[in-house]
């Protein structure tokens, strides 16, 4: 299943998740290469992709991995930065637009739930939240790991919390069968918390490249830090379709 649109209209205009999925495309383009350049490329990996053996110390007296053959990634470069620096590189444009089509179908209203201060706050949290737990599953890893996913994992736990029976628009897809249904929120992202849970139980760590941990890790941060970032007067004008008068968005809008 995948997500198209919400029926859950926005008082705020959505600066900072616009910035960020600008922020990451910026990353993308002039500091990545867009892909394109495969220097470029894992040379950022590198330097600013989070290396759980780095930051534990369990790096078994190496001095570097190979990313690909003929790609050596050596050690010692950014430590504990990483934490903040992983979440604004991906690999490959389908990483990032994927990463990045998530944050607008559901971080516009999270962002519209808090004021935008608060919402740039917890992104950041959660995504640090998201590191962390991949770095609890995989400590000696020497694989760097990148990307917005566990961050966009907090909005999405966030989402869950503040609006389960929302309509989502969503692409489902079953062999040849293809249809566009509404589904409620807490059926889309229920089944996709569950999905990372499985898979990061049940396969090796970061298994086909994908950090199930750090998916889990930033979701139940989501849910947890929700009810602390939310502004409640935001969340219940939205519930009720009350219209806030512009004193008022401005008042709430920013912290």
């Amino acid at each position: 299943m995948f997500p198209l649109r919400d029926e859950n209209p926005t008082e705020l205009t959505p600066i900072f998740t616009v910035g960020l999925i600008a922020l990451n495309l910026i990353v993308w383009v002039y500091i990545q290469g867009a892909g394109m350049n495969d220097g470029l490329l894992f040379s950022s990996i590198c330097r600013y992709g989070m290396i759980p053996a780095e930051l534990t110390g369990r790096t078994g007296g190496y001095h570097g991995v190979q990313l690909a053959p003929g790609v050596p990634c050596a050690f010692g470069g950014l430590t504990w930065s990483t934490l903040l620096t992983s979440m604004f590189l991906h690999g490959s444009w389908l990483h990032l637009i994927g990463n990045m089509w998530f944050m607008w179908v559901f971080g516009n209203n999270i962002e519209d739930s808090m004021g935008h201060i608060r919402f740039l706050v917890f992104y950041l949290v959660s995504g640090v939240a998201a590191a962390g737990a991949h770095l609890w599953s995989t400590p000696a890893s020497p694989i760097p790991t990148i990307g917005a996913s566990g961050a966009v994992s907090g909005i999405m736990g966030a989402y869950l919390v503040l609006y389960p029976r929302v309509r989502v628009q969503t692409l489902f897809v079953f062999l040849i069968f293809i249809r566009i249904i509404d589904l409620p929120a807490w059926v889309v992202l229920g089944q996709w918390f569950l999905l990372q849970f499985l898979y990061g139980a049940t396969l090796p760590a970061a298994g086909g490249g994908v950090a199930f941990w750090a998916h889990v890790g930033g979701f139940v941060a989501g849910v947890a830090l929700i009810k602390l970032f939310e502004d409640p007067t935001l969340v219940q004008a939205k519930k009720q379709h009350v219209k806030l008068s512009p004193r008022e968005i401005e008042r709430h809008g920013w912290w």
